[in-house]
């Protein structure tokens, strides 16, 4: 069952980022607007940190696969509606870059593109669900690995068809893909108890069912700040998107001073190719009993390499550090949505995901804006000519535009990496490894789709207003009996010391 709806996933998801990279190109093409495609990579992001925490809430108040039907289907009318109106507007109103029928074409597509978001938030819910507790890192693996083999494949495709028929051939593949999603989903049953059954168990979860519909963001804060760490945690991953969207301002132009674009795009195939390795090593491996403290040694090894690439002009010190960056990001996504499994009640991980999702993209765009402007009229100054920067290390580490750039790459490596070592030995770090160990630990009493329903996950439900009884039940087999690791214990001490 569970393969059934990552497939599905996988399949929508690639026909989405397939629209999307597709106007992106036939958008340039037309135009030959730098604006216009800048413009629509805005749109995206902002979109999806804006939707996120309502997305979350449809996960949350709906059953998971009508939300994923939902999902597909608005995609699909919209699609239509583009398709509709791409045949009736004359090409020419498309090559002009302030026509407003090629604007509302673009809006309407990205709106399209940004409607599939509900389904990569209800996923990880449907892992907590369906996969047991002692599993569910590898299943995340797995779907770390659908994501890597997503953007792997979706330029390729978005290229092809582009080329053979501009943007009809994509809506139509589009329509055609998503009705077969929809038909295939249909015929999946998947045993999920009713939206609020939990919150709805007794005379106090009435009251706190009936607020939990809508977007309740307050609510929705007080459980995350019920989780000890659980704030910082997410913080922090804010934080490495924020010094991470320099590297989306930035990287191209420091690759294409190295390489040649042809070179420049096979390589990128290839790197991206390690992503999938990355998630399926998850799958095989999976991530310990400490995945917090997994996903802080991540972050260690992969700011490590970027702070050091950039020291040597060379296209092969790049690519070792983006391969070790795209080879680990799977073990730090599939960390980090496993804890937020263990320790957040069922009921309200959409929330929680759509939260997490809103707070953590709405940094990548501020210090992509931020990041070009400043490198090109202060840093590039500084590292050229008669700059301070040339003059005191020019001699060594190289002058110019590219190495301006490089002196960004290792500021930014050299920040994230003792904002990571700060982490690590911050108390937030220790409370959060200590709650995860106590949700381990827990003995199994009420279970939705084999999960623990410990002690740790009935304080959050309290912090957070809920009722102390969150037990779901769930039309399925037998309860997956889940052990404890046998480190658990140590784990705990260590993080109380």
């Amino acid at each position: 069952m569970f393969a059934h709806l990552l497939v599905s996933n996988a399949v929508v998801s690639v026909i989405n980022y397939t629209v999307w990279f597709a106007i992106t190109f036939w958008v340039f093409l037309e135009t030959r607007s730098v604006f216009a495609t800048g413009m629509i990579a805005g749109i995206f992001v902002v979109a999806t940190a804006a939707t996120g925490i309502w997305f979350g809430s449809l996960v949350d108040n709906h059953r998971k696969q009508a939300v994923m039907q939902g999902s597909a289907v608005a995609s699909a009318a919209v699609y239509a509606a583009c398709l509709g109106l791409y045949l009736l507007t004359p090409p020419e109103a498309f090559r002009d870059v302030a026509s407003w029928q090629l604007w509302v074409f673009i809006v309407a597509l990205m709106l399209g593109v940004v409607a599939g978001g509900p389904r990569a938030i209800a996923l990880p819910t449907l892992v907590t669900l369906l996969v047991p507790e002692d599993r569910r890192d590898r299943a995340n693996g797995l779907v770390g690995t659908v994501s890597g083999t997503s953007i792997l494949v979706t330029s390729v495709i978005s290229g092809v068809l582009v080329a053979s028929g501009g943007m009809l051939h994509v809506l139509l593949l589009a329509l055609v893909v998503l009705v077969v999603s929809v038909v295939h989903l249909a015929r999946v049953q998947v045993p999920e108890p009713a939206p609020g059954a939990a919150l709805a168990a007794g005379g106090a979860g009435g009251g706190a069912a009936a607020g939990a519909g809508g977007v309740d963001l307050r609510g929705t804060w007080r459980l995350v700040r019920g989780v000890p760490g659980l704030v910082p945690l997410i913080a922090f991953s804010c934080f490495n998107n924020f010094i991470g969207g320099g590297f989306m301002a930035l990287m191209d132009a420091y690759g294409l001073s190295l390489v040649s674009v042809q070179v420049w795009g096979l390589l990128w195939g290839g790197l991206s190719a390690l992503m999938i390795v990355g998630g399926l090593l998850v799958a095989r491996l999976g991530l310990g009993s400490r995945p917090v403290r997994l996903l802080l040694l991540v972050n260690v090894a992969a700011w490590t390499a970027t702070m050091l690439f950039p020291l040597t002009s060379s296209v092969v010190s790049l690519t070792g550090a983006m391969a070790v960056f795209m080879l680990l990001m799977p073990f730090a996504e599939a960390a980090e949505q496993t804890v937020l499994q263990r320790v957040v009640p069922y009921e309200r991980q959409g929330r929680v995901f759509g939260f997490a999702q809103s707070v953590e993209q709405s940094a990548a765009p501020l210090t992509a804006f931020l990041m070009g402007p400043l490198t090109q009229f202060v840093v590039v100054p500084f590292m050229s000519g008669d700059g301070a920067g040339a003059r005191a290390i020019g001699s060594w580490f190289g002058t110019g535009q590219a190495r301006a750039i490089a002196l960004v790459f290792v500021i930014t490596g050299f920040v994230g990496l003792v904002v990571t070592l700060l982490a690590m030995l911050s108390p937030q770090y220790r409370r959060l490894s200590a709650s995860y160990a106590a949700a381990q630990a827990a003995p199994t009493s009420d279970v939705v789709g084999g999960a623990q329903a410990g002690p740790v996950e009935a304080s959050v439900g309290l912090a957070a207003g809920l009722p102390a009884d969150l037990a779901v039940e769930v039309p399925a087999g037998p309860p997956a009996e889940v052990s404890a690791p046998e480190d658990s214990v140590e784990t705990s001490g260590r993080a109380g010391r």
